[in-house]
């Protein structure tokens, strides 16, 4: 088996599934409970979260667990929306946003918010100039993803980050799920304010993800009722899945610049060889790409076709993002990008991880241009 669809999910570590099963079914009291097995519980949740904080060179306070990015995105733009909806009421972000930030902006206009979706150029980058001339002093928030789930472009964050420093009253919140162990980043120098992450990107398992909550800021809590994670996210923690993020994001963040240089060295392998075959067109940029995705887009050929014809031969890969290649549509990141509509119908993505090996990727190309070839000749 080939698993090029890194970033849709990963396989668990198999020493994360052991945290997670060990800490099941030894450490199973609930944290809030004042007997002994409460306080065993509550102490591995301390100590995970500490070790999640050194990790991101955070605070432990600073930390709220969550079921997965998708959450911790509306905690932080709702959260913000409704505290500081006396502030302001406008939000700025860009047009090429996962879908759990857009469809949460799509929302707030509902409720008289006004958003601002920032346009990229044929990179997928936004212009800082445009950030600029967005902000009034209605603005409370400005989201902007780390590195786009479709094609792999890094934004410039550094330098949003350092733009904002001049604006206290607007917070920095960054979706930083593909970015993660790929693309280094410092909250602390890029000014962040909220951060978002997600365990099942970096071989956990699914169910536990992360917000980074800058000390100092306040979010209006979506989910109420105990007093669990300092009142900003209620209900019973989920220990194993915290413990295992905690075990996965060590994993994830060990030895990592060798990980890149492997990583780095399948995507342009891939690049290299795809360009070969006819038709083909790369749209992950040469420059200000993150090392672990490819989209390119095959003249059409329906993605869906290929993507079964390369399962048969045990090659997994995918179509724009894995939470809208279910849906019939064109990929709004590409048209944003300046791509026509055919390109934007007919992406197709291909993720890596460190799980991942260069001669698999030889092993891909033995395949694919047949396959193409094939599906090509059939529609003739």
């Amino acid at each position: 088996m080939i698993y090029f669809d890194q970033s849709a999910t990963t396989a668990p570590n198999e020493s994360v599934l052991n945290t997670y099963v060990t800490v099941s079914q030894r450490f199973f009291g609930n944290p809030s409970s004042l007997h002994t097995l409460g306080q065993q519980a509550e102490a591995l949740l301390r100590k995970s979260t500490q070790q999640v904080a050194q990790l991101l060179q955070i605070q432990p306070k600073e930390i709220v667990f969550t079921s997965g990015a998708t959450e911790s995105n509306n905690m932080a733009i709702k959260g913000v929306a409704y505290q500081y909806q006396n502030r302001g009421n406008h939000i700025i972000t860009t047009c090429t946003e996962h879908s759990s930030v857009l469809q949460v902006c799509k929302q707030l206009e509902t409720q008289g918010f006004h958003i601002t979706y920032l346009p990229v150029d044929h990179q997928g980058r936004i212009c800082l100039d445009d950030l600029k001339a967005a902000l009034t002093d209605q603005t409370i928030l400005v989201s902007i993803q780390h590195v786009n789930n479709e094609v792999g472009t890094i934004q410039p964050i550094h330098e949003i980050g350092a733009f904002l420093q001049a604006y206290p009253t607007v917070i920095f919140h960054v979706d930083g799920v593909q970015g993660i162990g790929k693309v280094p980043l410092n909250l602390h120098d890029c000014g962040i304010d909220l951060y978002a992450l997600s365990g099942h990107k970096f071989h956990c398992v699914k169910g536990v993800g992360l917000l980074y909550v800058r000390n100092g800021i306040r979010l209006s809590p979506l989910i109420i009722g105990g007093g669990q994670q300092m009142r900003l996210r209620a209900g019973t923690e989920n220990l194993p899945g915290i413990a295992a993020f905690a075990k996965a994001l060590r994993l994830a963040l060990e030895d990592v610049e060798n990980k890149r240089v492997q990583i780095k060295g399948i995507q342009d392998y891939l690049r290299k060889e795809m360009l070969q075959i006819k038709d083909v067109t790369i749209h992950t940029p040469l420059q200000y790409a993150a090392p672990h995705i490819l989209n390119l887009s095959i003249s059409d050929i329906k993605p869906e076709v290929l993507i079964q014809e390369l399962s048969k031969h045990e090659i997994y890969i995918s179509s724009r993002s894995a939470c809208s290649t279910k849906e019939n549509h064109a990929s709004h990141v590409l048209l944003a990008m300046g791509r026509s509509e055919n390109e934007a119908r007919t992406s197709l993505r291909f993720s890596f991880s460190s799980e991942n090996t260069e001669v698999q990727a030889q092993q891909v190309m033995q395949v694919f241009p047949n396959i193409v070839q094939q599906i090509q000749d059939m529609m003739r």
